[in-house]
């Protein structure tokens, strides 16, 4: 028997029935609904979701909605997207790499922010130069959206950190390796709690976006050395806002424990 969430597809298949929602954090609220669906076995490994627009159509919300959400389940390793093909439910893999990361990398703990430096540096910069080879202008198309987002996005915080993480992601995808794409989108959540506490760093969306372009006209050019030391000299500027920023929070810490 049907359940009240649940509905039939064209080929006879139980699909879940969603409901509009209403608040500002929209995409929140999906991520809660699809989760649910997971869970409660109306959505299983390898299922589909529906695409974009019929998604936002279902929910009474944006596009772009939509995206946060699908990207927001992305990062808990629910679904995978493949370019051409969808979005599909996961087995749960990728949650369990990506939960044992957080576990060993969190950005507040010792030398947390240093690791995980560490490995953007070793991985990175190759990326960089392995997509200045491969990439194709669906990528590019992407990778320049993301800087006019965050050109526009100086002063907010979120929408300049989501599309800090769609360029680098783009870079991932660029490379045209999936191994490589699994391992970036294995980090975005380390990557975003590390652009959250360097945001207000004084300068530093400002120098960000100079690397940003440097890294962009590299990848334009087809020039995989000069994208190479592009993402170096990026993350060495990432490097030193982290140290500034934990450099003013040890006060701000000793002031409120005093």
């Amino acid at each position: 028997m049907r359940s009240d969430n649940e509905t039939m597809d064209a080929l006879g298949r139980e699909e879940p029935v969603y409901k509009a929602v209403r608040t500002s954090r929209l995409y929140q609220q999906i991520v809660q609904q699809i989760e649910e669906s997971i869970l409660k076995g109306a959505l299983k490994p390898g299922d589909q979701l529906p695409a974009e627009r019929e998604l936002a159509q279902r929910f009474g919300v944006s596009r772009t909605a939509v995206r946060e959400a699908v990207k927001a389940l992305r990062e808990k390793g629910l679904v995978e997207a493949f370019t051409g093909r969808g979005t599909f439910i996961t087995d749960g893999t990728s949650q369990a790499i990506r939960q044992s990361l957080d576990l060993m990398v969190k950005i507040g703990q010792p030398d947390g922010s240093t690791h995980l430096a560490e490995v953007r540096e070793i991985l990175e910069p190759e990326i960089a130069a392995l997509a200045a080879t491969r990439v194709e202008e669906q990528h590019l198309a992407t990778m320049r959206e993301a800087v006019a987002v965050m050109d526009r996005s100086r002063h907010e915080p979120d929408a300049f950190i989501e599309a800090d993480l769609d360029f680098h992601l783009s870079l991932a995808e660029a490379a045209a390796n999936p191994l490589i794409l699994s391992l970036i989108d294995s980090i975005v959540g380390l990557l975003r709690e590390q652009r959250m506490r360097i945001f207000n760093v004084d300068g530093g969306p400002e120098r960000g976006q100079f690397h940003h372009k440097r890294i962009l006209d590299a990848i334009e050019q087809r020039a995989p050395e000069k994208a190479r030391q592009a993402m170096r000299a990026h993350l060495q500027q990432i490097r030193q806002d982290s140290q500034v920023y934990s450099t003013e929070e040890q006060p701000a810490l000793s002031k409120s424990t005093s």
